[in-house]
């Protein structure tokens, strides 16, 4: 393809994602990716959690290792955005996943039809799981410009904040990366999202920039603990409640999963002001933000 085709596709595959539901989207390099934070620096962690197996036939990855598909040249990373009055967006129900991923899900398996159809591209889906095939979205987002790592280990939006779910697929071809962006909000943020975790977890540096050269480490400063984390996480699945959601037919456990940190974000919030002062049309506010 030309660039002036690659271009042209570009504008006709975002334009499409927004139509599928998706709220924001961009395109990165997967060789870019290649040498982005969270891929050079997770297989270098002395452990990490194994959440599931690997794909049937396939060989095991070293841990932390993104197993690439030879023929991807670039990646599309999408987001929906979940306000913090749908928290059901991320409820777990039992294994069934929530509802947020079904969103997302939903939209790129539509991308993967639609696209081919559409141009001489073969497409990748990528799981969620780096185990299963996946890549860092986190990463992958940035270097899409959709946002910045910010200080509470997650990606902060312009227009959402942090309360955004992502997704990824790989393409054939190496379409224009759309960032990364200079957005950086939490240059002289007071830590609003660090005070409110409840377990500590960016109490104290636990990884060095010098050890891991790396410029950028998780919580950007080094100091997010994963596995102190996963303690409220694990609270929260402990203490879940089984009941009938609208829609089952009988009593399940629902996990309802911390999002203080995502939720003490000041970022996206002033969008709600704005929307509201100048009266908008529905349609119009969801594309800027129910804050």
């Amino acid at each position: 393809m030309t660039n002036q085709e690659l271009l042209s596709a570009s504008s006709a595959i975002l334009k499409k994602a927004k139509q599928f539901g998706v709220h924001l989207a961009g395109f990165a390099n997967v060789d870019d990716l290649k040498v982005a934070p969270s891929f050079v620096f997770a297989p270098q962690l002395p452990i990490l959690d194994k959440v599931l197996g690997t794909l049937e036939g396939e060989m095991e990855p070293n841990p932390g290792e993104v197993r690439w598909p030879e023929e991807a040249r670039s990646i599309l990373a999408v987001a929906v955005e979940h306000p913090e009055d749908k928290p059901e967006l991320d409820w777990w129900y039992g294994q069934i996943s929530p509802s947020g991923n079904k969103l997302l899900i939903n939209a790129i398996k539509s991308l993967c039809e639609w696209i081919p159809a559409n141009f001489d591209i073969d497409v990748f889906h990528f799981p969620y799981f780096i185990e299963q095939g996946g890549i860092y979205l986190k990463d992958a987002a940035v270097m899409a410009g959709l946002g910045c790592i910010g200080r509470n280990n997650m990606v902060v939006t312009p227009e959402f904040g942090p309360r955004v779910r992502l997704r990824a697929m790989g393409l054939s071809v190496p379409i224009p990366s759309t960032g990364p962006s200079e957005f950086d909000p939490c240059v002289h943020c007071d830590d609003f999202c660090r005070k409110a975790c409840p377990q500590n977890a960016f109490d104290e540096i636990i990884y060095s920039s010098k050890t891991y050269n790396q410029t950028i480490c998780p919580g950007r400063d080094g100091s997010y603990s994963r596995p102190t984390c996963y303690i409220q996480i694990h609270q929260n699945n402990t203490e879940a409640k089984e009941q009938v959601p609208e829609g089952f037919s009988k009593r399940v456990k629902v996990i309802k999963f911390c999002r203080k940190c995502e939720w003490s974000c000041p970022v996206g919030k002033q969008t709600l002001l704005a929307s509201k002062s100048l009266q908008l049309p529905p349609i119009a506010q969801r594309f800027l933000g129910p804050y």
